[in-house]
């Protein structure tokens, strides 16, 4: 197999080796995937200013993200079911992130636990929070976070409603898969990772099964989380989920200036730029052209990151220009996750931190710190013209 070079390289093999359910449920967004398909292309209308006879020499990524140190301004976002993807998909995306120095954020709807992804690994990981209607629920697991020694929490506040994702629901999605005869054709020519998987015990959402009365089987967890996500949420809540934390807090799903200056008002030390993945609100702005007028409106209050679309070093350059202090990676690493296990996530790791430095060096920088509007051709107001034009 030929060595993997950008993370195109790494979909193609994730969509030959994960079954079809669950490469979809990564690969794909609500509705007409509008949105979604945004998120990538309008990175492409943000141009870069090269520069030439300048030092590159002593090139550095090191930089900050809410005070924690990365080896390059990029954390690992949270994705739901990540251990479908391959076994033990969190453990092994965790202990990738850890070796390269950046940030895994484990999500509520995992298949790996909190517990099993602290007993697997050594640095201290991020956890992600859907807010339930049962609040005792909440709590427990906040605690359960906080024992594990979560750095930070990352509360996101785009899902109190589900949005559509079609493709989910023609292929009845589950996890474990259901013995139907269409998933156990598909399965049939997916050998690697059904081996994985028979391999392992984590096949449920282990943070939910065994720790909530009543659920037990998918049937039950099913029903459970179709009911529990709490459409009245609200900025109120913030406040008692921030107590019950205690520690660094995240919001993700800000998308609209307005809802940025509630969450600068919030205490929260940081928010995400996100329209979860272009899975909600088809129609609605990509995550970059998103990213200037919040970054005007909240960007000396909060520290402004980034999520949605990346897909190379060169993505991650452009947000962090047009003023974020850090970026996600969702689908990208999946699809390393998907392709070729732990050593996948470190290949989409490897591959971002290369485009990145190269990109930064070509636009006449030394230091990911400097970069700034200055290697946007037009610099801002040049790249908001570019991503708004019709």
């Amino acid at each position: 197999m030929a060595q993997p070079l950008t993370i195109e390289d790494l979909r193609v093999l994730a969509k030959r080796r994960v079954p079809r359910m669950f490469y979809d449920y990564a690969d794909s967004g609500a509705w007409t995937e509008g949105t979604y398909r945004a998120n990538e292309a309008d990175f492409a209308k943000v141009k870069l200013r090269q520069r030439v006879a300048v030092d590159m020499t002593n090139r550095s990524l090191a930089s900050e993200m809410i005070g924690q140190p990365v080896s390059m301004p990029v954390a690992l976002a949270p994705t739901g079911m990540t251990g479908m993807q391959h076994a033990d998909g969190e453990i092994l995306a965790a202990k990738a992130a850890a070796r390269a120095g950046v940030p895994f954020t484990l999500s509520t709807m995992s298949i790996c636990s909190i517990e099993d992804v602290a007993n697997h690994t050594q640095a201290p990981f991020w956890f992600q929070l859907y807010v339930m209607k049962d609040r005792d629920f909440i709590s427990r697991l906040i605690q359960r976070a906080k024992k594990a020694g979560c750095s930070a929490l990352v509360l996101t506040l785009d899902l109190q409603v589900l949005g559509q994702r079609h493709k989910d629901i023609r292929n009845g999605l589950s996890a474990p898969p259901k013995p139907t005869l269409a998933n156990l054709i598909n399965l049939a020519f997916k050998p690697r990772w059904c081996l994985k998987m028979l391999d392992t015990p984590r096949r449920h959402f282990g943070n939910i099964v065994g720790h909530v009365t009543g659920v037990a089987d998918m049937s039950s967890l099913s029903n459970w989380t179709a009911s529990q996500f709490d459409p009245q949420l609200n900025w109120d809540d913030i406040k008692w989920i921030k107590d019950q934390w205690g520690g660094k807090l995240i919001l993700k799903g800000i998308l609209d200036p307005e809802d940025a200056e509630m969450a600068a008002r919030s205490g929260a030390d940081a928010l995400i730029v996100s329209n979860h993945g272009g899975r909600q609100l088809d129609g609605a702005l990509s995550s970059i052209e998103a990213l200037p007028g919040i970054v005007d409106q909240v960007g000396s209050r909060i520290e402004v990151l980034f999520d949605g679309g990346i897909r190379s070093g060169q993505d991650v350059l452009k947000a962090v220009a047009l003023g974020a202090k850090g970026t996600f990676i969702g689908r990208a690493f999946l699809y390393g996750l998907g392709a070729m296990g732990e050593q996948g996530v470190t290949a989409t790791l490897d591959i971002i931190r290369k485009e990145l430095d190269v990109t930064m060096a070509l636009c006449g920088l030394r230091d990911i710190k400097d970069v700034d509007e200055r290697i946007l051709v037009g610099g801002r107001a040049g790249a908001i013209k570019r991503l708004t034009a019709v």
